[in-house]
């Protein structure tokens, strides 16, 4: 049976719809976040919380040590609780939601306006009570979607400054029951890698094709070729996803261009699946277009590693939510997700949990009305990163 809760968390979830409604129409682009790392800011410094900003840009640490004094077994522990910041390039279609997006072309799409709230809602509790021993740095990331925001928070000394021995991060599940809690051992998601294919012939009249190469018919070949790559060549006892997403080229109907460029994404579980399917994705790209008379140049972008639990983190994990919701709403074995997530990082260095909590109601639908969206007219899935580093693959 789930425990009962302290009347003032109902007071703080309230607070802290409105914080989600806030974020949710004032988003801002990965590495950009800075209203919303001001907001946070703010917020932590009000209840007594040190500020620590300026990690990774516009990522920020909050403080808090807990009152039950410095002589305790745990008094010279901490643990990090992680949320992201960071909106995504798309427009919002929700006409009638009285909090949607007042920013053209960016959306908070996937949650981290809920994650952000829920890790303030557990800072103003935290501050409040202070019933612990121990520190806890409430952790506000920019960047997971494009950036790698935890990568470059780790590589500036996150936890060298800021010790921990456990990390927890949290995402909502809009596949997950709602309420449900999915806490599991290794590997959660997916390492996520890019790739760009650029195909180069000969250009021409379409009405004269012989005295071209068209690189629209080799892409076309290199299209096809590719999906045999995870259906014949990988293990089906093993995960690999490859997802071309993106093909650009010409720009009209009767000229054959010089170049098309696909562009997609690669998602695996074990490193050396990975390895494969890179020596793979370019053995048979490479071999398809040669076989045409053509080139083509492999720009094969590593992005995420999997994110992979360690089991204390998780034990103490899923001790609490089945103390908080009940054993029923917490699934302690599911498969992984071949969506990536930078918490990795994060998880890489120090032992991690990465927890996914349901959003989708009975009928199968989102908890969240604000997902229905449509992308933006965008020219590359790549813009240059306002920081000056280079774009890790998004989730």
């Amino acid at each position: 049976m789930p425990q009962e809760t302290d009347p003032r968390l109902a007071a703080i979830a309230a607070e802290a719809t409105q914080w989600r409604r806030h974020l949710h129409a004032n988003p801002e682009l990965s590495f950009e976040e800075h209203r919303t790392s001001d907001f946070v800011a703010a917020k932590l410094e009000s209840w007594g919380i040190a500020v620590t900003r300026g990690i990774a840009g516009t990522g920020l640490v909050g403080t808090l040590r807990g009152s039950r004094g410095q002589q305790g077994a745990n008094a010279g522990r901490a643990i990090g609780l992680r949320a992201d910041m960071d909106a995504l390039p798309m427009q919002e279609m929700t006409e009638d939601l009285p909090y949607k997006s007042t920013v053209p072309n960016v959306m908070h799409a996937c949650g981290h306006d809920g994650h952000t709230a829920m890790l303030l809602g557990a800072a103003r509790y935290l501050s409040e009570t202070r019933d612990f021993e121990g520190t806890v740095h409430f952790i506000f990331q920019p960047a997971e979607e494009k950036g790698g925001g935890g990568r470059v928070m780790v590589e500036e000394g996150l936890f060298t400054r800021f010790p921990c021995d456990a990390v927890y991060g949290i995402h909502n599940g809009s596949n997950v029951p709602k309420g449900q809690f999915v806490i599991t051992r290794g590997t959660t998601n997916a390492a996520a890698d890019t790739v760009k294919l650029t195909v180069r012939g000969l250009g021409g009249h379409a009405a004269r094709p012989h005295r071209a190469l068209d690189p629209v018919l080799v892409a076309s070949h290199i299209v096809v070729a590719l999906q045999s790559v995870v259906s014949r060549r990988v293990d089906p006892l093993d995960s690999a996803v490859l997802s071309l997403c993106s093909i650009h080229g010409g720009s009209a109907c009767n000229v054959i261009p010089e170049e098309v460029v696909i562009e997609g994404t690669v998602r695996t579980l074990r490193p050396e699946t990975r390895d494969e399917m890179q020596r793979l994705l370019t053995e048979v790209a490479t071999a398809t277009a040669q076989a045409h008379g053509a080139r083509v140049e492999i720009d094969y972008e590593r992005g995420y590693p999997p994110v992979v639990n360690s089991d204390a983190p998780v034990e103490r994990a899923q001790l609490a939510a089945a103390k908080l919701a009940g054993e029923g709403m917490l699934v302690r074995e599911a498969p992984p997700t071949m969506g990536g997530e930078d918490f990795s990082y994060m998880a890489r260095t120090v032992p991690g949990c990465f927890i996914r909590l349901g959003q989708m109601d009975p009928a199968g639908r989102t908890s969240r009305r604000t997902t229905r969206a449509t992308t933006s007219t965008t020219t590359s899935c790549r813009p240059a990163s306002p920081s000056g580093r280079p774009w890790s693959n998004r989730n």
